[in-house]
């Protein structure tokens, strides 16, 4: 058997030793200064100014929209574009907070929103928001999509919890938007178990995010910014500012297990950006010479970090062949993240616009992914190379 993931942690054993030996000695354990210190070393990994961590990748996604709305950056009925090749907390954020939905196509041959397509959708439908997902590591014209945005007056977020370490000549993945969101769940290419991240240079948003990831409240941000709320809404005692709730939040906060396991987990993160980088490599010169399997292209990118491996087939038959090897052959697999989220039945109920989706739906149709991880032993390569090779 090839699972899609072996390990819940990089470094498994020790992590489990020194998790076990922080929570023994730890005399807190709810969100706290080890959350901080782990929210500091992701922007300089990143290379953002704020980084705001949150219980999950889901949560930083949902956070991202209330704040801004919260701002008053974006209003209910507001129409916010988005990859309809996603992940399903992309997009019930945009209906939960009252925003109209609107799925925008892919390229065949990135699995991404392209400024062209993107380009096509506005002048449609006028959109306020996008909200893009970089899709399993790959990456579309980013500096381009953002250029047309930020010309077009468009809110720009990006859902990279599949991205992490993925880069084009202008930047990394995630660097292109007001803010964009980070996954850490179990199988990304970083765990904390649960937990995620956003990121931001923008300091009135990077605020309004922990006052929305804790119930509202200032309780999170320096003492300049409570000065600031509290001076506004008249509160005159730190008494009565411990529950004084300044706009919509939730309980989004991690706890410090999150944070110490970031911390952890982050020191090894290039080492497996590269290992999962060869392995794809490995596997991509099988595909190259597959005439039944569509070639995806990141040449344009300086880095691709491999969450999976996208397979498209140039038929559903051709599909059902190649998920029969691989089935046989011990190798589990998944849809291409969650196919055309048109056809989702939460969609049907809630969104009132539907697209011409041709690529996506191909891509429904017609691919599956596996797993790519740096657990994967030279005998799995061979297993998945020999799946891979023309029938």
């Amino acid at each position: 058997m090839i699972p899609l993931m072996k390990n819940t942690f990089l470094e498994e054993e020790k992590t489990k030793k020194a998790l076990a030996d922080f929570i023994i000695n730890s005399n807190r354990l709810s969100m706290g200064e080890t959350c901080e210190t782990f929210e500091s070393a992701f922007s300089a990994y990143q290379k953002r100014k704020h980084s705001i961590l949150f219980n999950s990748g889901g949560s930083a996604n949902l956070a991202m929209l209330q704040a801004l709305k919260n701002l008053g950056r974006l209003k209910s009925g507001d129409k916010i574009g988005f990859s309809a090749l996603t992940w399903s907390t992309n997009v019930m954020p945009i209906i939960q907070m009252g925003l109209v939905p609107i799925a925008i196509d892919c390229t065949l041959e990135t699995l991404n929103v392209s400024s062209k397509i993107l380009a096509q959708v506005h002048e449609k439908h006028h959109l306020q928001g996008v909200f893009l997902t970089n899709v399993l590591g790959f990456l579309g014209d980013l500096k381009n999509i953002q250029d047309y945005c930020n010309k077009q007056g468009i809110v720009l977020l990006e859902d990279n919890c599949e991205s992490l370490g993925s880069s084009l000549p202008e930047g990394k993945s995630g660097n292109f938007s007001s803010a964009a969101s980070f996954s850490f769940f179990v199988a990304h290419h970083m765990s904390t178990i649960e937990g995620g991240m956003a990121c931001t240079d923008d300091d009135d948003l990077a605020e309004m995010l922990k006052i929305v990831r804790a119930n509202g409240w200032d309780r999170n941000l320096t003492t300049s910014e409570q000065t600031k709320w509290r001076t506004k809404f008249g509160i005159k005692s730190e008494f009565q500012a411990k529950y004084t709730f300044y706009d919509l939040g939730y309980n989004f906060r991690p706890t410090e297990i999150t944070g110490f396991l970031g911390l952890t987990q982050l020191q090894y993160l290039d080492a497996n950006v590269k290992t999962r980088l060869a392995n794809y490599l490995k596997l991509d010169e099988v595909i190259k010479q597959n005439d039944d399997i569509i070639h995806l292209d990141h040449s344009h990118m300086t880095c691709l970090s491999s969450f999976a491996v996208p397979i498209i087939c140039k038929t559903p038959e051709l599909k059902a062949t190649y998920v029969k090897i691989f089935t046989d052959a011990g190798v589990e697999l998944r849809p291409v993240i969650a196919g055309n989220m048109q056809k989702q039945p939460f969609y049907a109920k809630y969104a009132t616009i539907l697209g011409d989706l041709n690529v996506v739906d191909f891509i429904h149709e017609c691919g599956f992914y596996f797993g790519n991880y740096p657990e994967l032993s030279n005998d799995d390569l061979v297993v998945l190379m020999s799946c891979l090779k023309k029938r």
